[in-house]
């Protein structure tokens, strides 16, 4: 069997895997089935051991959306999942720029397989800002940007303050890169945070965003659009912003891209025996009413508001 078929029907698998989440109650359901303006969220889980973070969108009137998407080996569940949904994708948000985030977009830039792309979307800092605060992230920041320019796209610049609509959805972006801000992890703390606002529920992605970055927030005119009704958990669930940030967000659902051993703490000696500070927002969160918990470390979700 030659590699092209090997590549087709690897591709056809993850396809029908992936079409799975397309019915509810085949991935974890969560809310009932959408109404009139409604739409659907997907929570991607890690095909790898690594962590990761991917969420796809798709609106009343069927148009996709993405923020992230994961590792190169989370590419071609990705790929299933765009599949079933037309292969197409209206609006790409990059959250910030870890491969763990945007590996996946530069492996289906490379190789779009079928997959367009209208418009993508992002506040990633320049390369010799990486080179100087997080060399480690130069080498995949670049193969990123040099996929983006070979296919002749470019990503669109967020702005705080910034207002977009997709179909039903309202996309508010509250927070940008902080070029200022270099201590703790610096490329975190220049992650997009934005506001997604469907008919009556509202979810705040935060990326990785880091303690600083959150302050900054929190102390921002933007403290008042940070509450909604769901909240991605930053930097998978540890390490990222403060309890301050998650009152002032006030969520009653919360989103966790979190592998199984990030949520439990677990470095191979049992829950809690890890360096990660996961069990310690989880504690925070046991303060709110909180009414379900999302984590993908029980599989691909999909919750329809």
């Amino acid at each position: 069997m030659n590699h092209a078929m090997d590549r087709r029907t690897f591709l056809r698998i993850a396809t029908l895997v992936a079409a799975a989440c397309l019915l509810p109650g085949a991935c974890l359901a969560g809310d009932p089935e959408p109404g009139a303006g409604g739409f659907t969220l997907w929570q991607l889980a890690s095909q790898t051991p690594s962590q990761m973070m991917g969420y796809v969108l798709r609106t009343a009137g069927g148009k996709v959306m993405v923020i992230d998407g994961g590792t190169t080996g989370d590419a071609p569940y990705l790929r299933g999942l765009l599949g079933t949904l037309g292969n197409h994708v209206d609006a790409w948000f990059l959250s910030h720029a870890h491969s763990d985030h945007f590996d996946a977009v530069t492996a289906i830039l490379n190789d779009p397989a079928g997959i367009s792309i209208d418009r993508m979307y992002g506040s990633l800092p320049p390369e010799a800002w990486i080179e100087k605060h997080e060399p480690s992230e130069l080498g995949p920041a670049q193969a990123f940007n040099r996929a983006v320019k070979q296919s002749g796209r470019e990503v669109l610049e967020l702005t705080p303050g910034q207002t977009l609509r997709l179909d039903n959805l309202q996309i508010e972006i509250l927070g940008i890169r902080n070029p200022e801000i270099t201590t703790g992890s610096a490329i975190n703390n220049s992650s997009v945070v934005m506001r997604v606002t469907g008919h009556d529920k509202a979810i705040l992605f935060t990326g990785d965003l880091g303690a600083e970055g959150g302050r900054k927030l929190v102390q921002s005119p933007y403290r008042p659009r940070l509450r909604a009704d769901y909240v991605q958990m930053a930097h998978h669930g540890q390490n990222g912003v403060d309890e301050e940030f998650y009152r002032a967000v006030a969520p009653r659902y919360c989103l966790w891209p979190t592998p199984r051993w990030l949520w439990d703490n677990d470095n191979g000696g049992g829950k809690g025996s890890g360096p990660w500070r996961t069990l310690e927002v989880r504690a925070w969160m046991d303060k709110h009413p909180i009414a379900r918990h999302y984590v993908a470390a029980d599989g691909p979700q999909r919750i329809d508001f």
